[in-house]
């Protein structure tokens, strides 16, 4: 069962700080130039904490988690940082425009709390992806510093759509910021025992599913085996538990973006044997080279409703890939039917490896990928001399996602692409 529970967040100040200045985008998602941005802002923006900056002379006294650690305490200290003083669940709502129908507003709704901690042979949480150990070292030392977890996870729960009327509320918001995409974040303290109580019994019966936060998630479980002094403690801690955004995933508003691929590097490419190539595995059909993203991205989805559609492009010549063919030997070797009829995997086993020869190796190391959200970015690579080939699909559904996770399989990284992030900074979860 899903156990969530209420917990006294640490947050910012608003009358001391501007939130606007201190909050940020997950740290997997901040450049080297957003870094620098988000230092310019403010002395107690957050990234100073998740993603401080690392200088020549660090040592293993002086380094950027100890300088982590420190800001945390000095915010803590001086009253940037505040302590709620009850328990709570925290509603948390998203209005956006979508990235491909700009004209529509979005709104989601979900809610910030603990959950539990669990293993996955335990089939309470599942993961979509795999992970792999550079990041995960990273935050758990981070995590060791600070016993603090600064950021939450985006978990998908399967049902329970009365939730979102349980914390419905018409009071102005405790929180309200719009990011530097033009998302509106608001949040809402819900301190009522009765409120938060139907809550957890609306989550026990739940199975959930880590959309964002794989790494951070694997993270806590090693934090936890790290902490607990026995295989079975006496009773919960406070670092069973780590800091969780939960939405529905049958919800309309959950919105899941592709990820395109773009191929660079490889000796001796040409437009005619990656032409030549998908024609053992897909139908072809040549269509206009200076097609614009927009109507790349369109065409794509008119072709994606009769099954898997692919668009590659070239600096000269673009491809729609549509209707796989059958296909003999074990291109899918190791891969259920679920996973098979994925584009992502259709693009991945049949023109990335088969025809292009990039090893799953080279992919995992991003030695001749790269992925872009924009398809017109993916595009301008390619037409610009920068890279060979860009590969257009249309993003993985929700109910894919859901059916090969609770099937205890994973799609290939970079399959899925949550929009909008999870701001951080909004709530602290201070374990110590």
């Amino acid at each position: 069962m899903a156990v969530i529970s209420p917990f006294q967040a640490w947050r910012y100040d608003v009358s001391r700080v501007p939130v606007s200045d201190v909050i940020t985008q997950p740290y997997d998602k901040i450049t080297p130039e957003m870094q620098e941005r988000y230092y310019a802002s403010h002395n107690n923006n957050l990234v100073r904490i998740i993603l401080g900056k690392r200088f020549p002379g660090d040592s293993r006294n002086e380094n950027v988690y100890t300088r982590a650690a420190a800001a945390f305490r000095q915010w803590q200290q001086s009253g940037v940082l505040r302590l709620d003083p009850r328990p709570s669940l925290y509603r948390y709502s998203q209005t956006f425009s979508h990235p491909y129908a700009s004209q529509m507003s979005i709104e989601r709704q979900g809610y910030i709390g603990l959950g539990r901690l669990e293993d996955y042979s335990d089939g309470i949480v599942f993961r979509h992806e795999l992970t792999h150990s550079k990041p995960k070292a990273d935050r758990l030392d981070l995590l060791r510093a600070t016993g603090t977890h600064f950021e939450q996870i985006f978990m998908l729960y399967s049902g329970a759509p009365e939730i979102d009327n349980i914390l419905k509320s018409e009071a102005p918001a405790d929180i309200e910021v719009t990011d530097e995409y033009g998302v509106i974040h608001r949040v809402w303290r819900i301190s009522d025992p009765s409120l938060i109580s139907a809550v957890q019994s609306h989550m026990l019966d739940q199975k959930l599913i880590i959309a964002d936060g794989h790494h951070r998630y694997e993270t806590a479980l090693n934090y936890r085996k790290e902490r607990r002094p026995t295989a079975e403690s006496a009773g919960p801690a406070p670092y069973d538990s780590m800091m969780m955004t939960f939405f529905n995933m049958h919800s309309p508003n959950l919105v899941v973006l592709p990820t395109h691929r773009v191929v660079f590097g490889l000796p001796g490419f040409s437009a005619s044997q990656l032409h030549n190539g998908a024609r053992q595995f897909f139908n072809v059909e040549e269509v206009d080279a200076a097609i614009p993203g927009a109507r790349a991205v369109a065409l794509l989805r008119e072709a994606g409703h009769a099954g898997t559609a692919l668009l590659a492009a070239s600096a000269d010549r673009v491809f729609l890939m549509h209707t796989p063919k059958a296909i003999g030997g074990n291109r899918f070797a190791g891969l259920s039917l679920r996973q098979q009829s994925l584009d992502v995997v259709q693009l991945h086993r049949c023109l990335l490896e088969g025809v292009l020869k990039i090893s799953e190796e080279a992919i995992r190391n991003l030695q001749n990928v790269s992925y872009h959200r924009d398809a017109e970015d993916a595009l301008a690579q390619v037409r610009s001399g920068q890279a060979q080939a860009a590969f257009l699909m249309n993003p993985v559904r929700m109910d894919q996602i859901r059916d090969i996770a609770f099937a205890g399989e994973v799609l290939p990284q970079k399959s899925t692409d949550f929009y909008p992030k999870l701001l951080s900074g909004l709530t602290i979860y201070a374990m110590e």
